[in-house]
């Protein structure tokens, strides 16, 4: 296959499959979790065969998620070090969302949202599973006492929402900046795209060259 020399390879094949699986597992799981979270949601347990399957599946559903996300995790935890520029880059976020980005310091591969929102999301999945442990009722709940599964219940609605945010908001940014989702599908970016976005990782992919 002949390379485009206008484009630049941005995620590997291993990375981009291990990124939709994630991507798959989670909104399953997003939409369990509602379906048992409240009545207004109920009607999404119809998707998982009714309440009864709907909450047998749950837990389930999460285990592929901390297997999926855990593979992420380890895949890229070194790439998202939070560094001094990546802490300047957040304090101007607000700046660049307006549409003035002067200050902004360059980003490598991947930008200071994109690094805070992975340990978010990792703190996230830790809440998920420690409080889904307490409560899942066929395997471990009978040993923990009744106070310990009540809090493990706010917990994990919570926690849930917060995660469902973050990712509703990874969505938004993903369609907002162009090309990301192209990036995450297809593995390559142009070499516009990366300078303007993504400068220091630019230069890094180019040896300096434009």
């Amino acid at each position: 296959m002949k390379r485009d020399p206008d484009k630049l390879d941005r995620y590997t094949a291993p990375e981009r499959v291990n990124h939709w699986l994630v991507a798959f597992a989670f909104i399953l799981l997003a939409l369990s979790g509602l379906a048992l979270f409240h009545p207004a949601f109920y009607p999404l347990s119809q998707l998982f065969g009714g309440g009864v399957w709907t909450r047998i599946l749950h837990p389930f559903i999460g285990v592929a998620l901390i297997f999926s996300f855990g593979s992420m995790f380890f895949r890229f935890r070194k790439l998202c070090v939070l560094t001094p520029s990546d802490w300047e880059w957040l304090r101007h976020a607000r700046e660049m969302m307006g549409g003035d980005d002067r200050n902004m310091p360059e980003a490598g591969k991947l930008n200071g949202g994109q690094k805070l929102l992975f340990w978010l999301l990792a703190a996230c999945m830790t809440l998920l599973v420690l409080s889904g442990i307490v409560m899942w009722r066929a395997y471990f709940s009978f040993l923990f006492p009744p106070a310990a599964i009540r809090l493990a219940a706010v917990v994990h609605a919570a926690t849930g929402a917060g995660m469902i945010s973050l990712i509703m908001g990874h969505i938004y940014l993903a369609i907002w900046t162009k090309e990301s989702i192209g990036a995450m599908l297809y593995g390559k970016v142009r070499r516009a795209w990366a300078k303007q976005h993504h400068p220091a990782w630019f230069r890094e992919m180019t040896g300096g060259r434009k």
